[in-house]
């Protein structure tokens, strides 16, 4: 079995709630499904659990480097420089990353709203980007932007490989045929 969730703002990717942040059994109420690689609390976004152990390694090792596609709000005015830069790979302070595809995009027009929204300054204009990334280190596009000059204020992870998050409203779950 496979499922993917858009999981909103503040959701673990696991299911026991921890401090502040809720888990994943206040939206998915189905025992021995487990997650298949992880995203932080304060990312959204497409999310893949299963109950096999095998497609779990596939989705979540990175050993087989499955893509992983994010829109990225950051902040700041997205450049060349930048661009260059991501494609190329950044060295962050565990090493240099693979190479990313990457490119600006327009603000999407059907987004769903964030609970609680990014924190917005007047004097300084946000853009939008989307990384497509084969690694997963801890908290890694976030850093990858931060690197060149643009931290991240919202991510949402649209697709894990052959898996998008088409159609799917925030907080809910859908499972997949293989």
């Amino acid at each position: 079995m496979l499922i993917r969730f858009n999981k909103p703002y503040g959701v673990l990717s696991q299911f026991t709630p921890e401090g502040r942040w809720r888990g994943l059994k206040d939206h998915i109420d189905m025992p021995g499904v487990y997650v298949a690689g992880r995203l932080d609390a304060d990312s959204e976004g497409l999310l893949l659990l299963t109950d096999d152990g095998q497609q779990q390694a596939r989705i979540a090792d990175p050993r087989f480097k499955m893509e992983k596609t994010y829109l990225v709000q950051v902040e700041g005015v997205v450049d060349d420089k930048a661009l260059t830069a991501l494609a190329r790979g950044v060295t962050l302070n565990d090493g240099p990353t693979l190479p990313a595809r990457a490119c600006e995009v327009q603000a999407p027009v059907d987004l769903w709203p964030r609970n609680p929204p990014i924190r917005a300054r007047q004097s300084i204009p946000t853009s939008w980007l989307e990384l497509v990334i084969r690694e997963g280190r801890n908290r890694q596009v976030r850093r990858m932007t931060a690197a060149v000059g643009l931290p991240t204020l919202r991510l949402i992870r649209t697709a894990v490989g052959p898996y998008n998050l088409d159609g799917l409203p925030t907080a809910t779950w859908q499972t997949l045929t293989p």
